[in-house]
């Protein structure tokens, strides 16, 4: 499916020679499990206009972690944003139109008190792009996954 996301349940099931009930079951249960999550097409941010990536990392002052998280929310260009061990508290994966722009967004995340420090990196390129197949591919067959579930 990830190697072809607009193909049917009908030839999915033909192509994996099982019957089209069988593939329906197992695609809801994947999807209840939250190993599927989505079916949407992925859209590019340099495909609508923010070619600059960016990765800003930010100290958070000490007890402000939500506050700081709030603050972030409602910036369109934070793409996602994790809690991270080591000298920084959060990293922020951004994205802008322009240098100037990535600026501007910078500066917006330091308005938030609670935010101490940012350390930005602007990717030049990306090397090895997201994947899962190979993970899928290595995987022992007593993923999380697959093991029976108790209801």
């Amino acid at each position: 499916m990830r190697a072809n996301p607009r193909i049917g349940l009908t030839e999915l099931a033909r192509l994996l020679r099982v019957a089209r009930g069988t593939v329906q079951a197992r695609v809801e249960k994947l999807t209840n499990r939250g190993v599927i999550v989505d079916f949407g097409p992925t859209v590019t941010p340099e495909g609508v206009g923010y070619p600059i990536l960016a990765f800003v990392s930010l100290q958070i002052a000490q007890g402000r972690l939500a506050e700081a998280v709030e603050a972030l929310r409602p910036v369109p260009e934070i793409l996602e944003v994790y809690g991270t061990s080591g000298q920084a508290d959060l990293l922020c994966r951004v994205v802008a139109r322009s240098t100037p722009d990535l600026q501007e967004i910078i500066a917006r995340i330091l308005a938030s008190p609670a935010v101490q420090r940012t350390d930005t990196t602007i990717a030049l390129s990306v090397q090895v792009p997201y994947r899962i197949e190979p993970l899928l591919r290595s995987a022992p067959s007593t993923a999380p996954h697959d093991r029976p579930q108790n209801d």
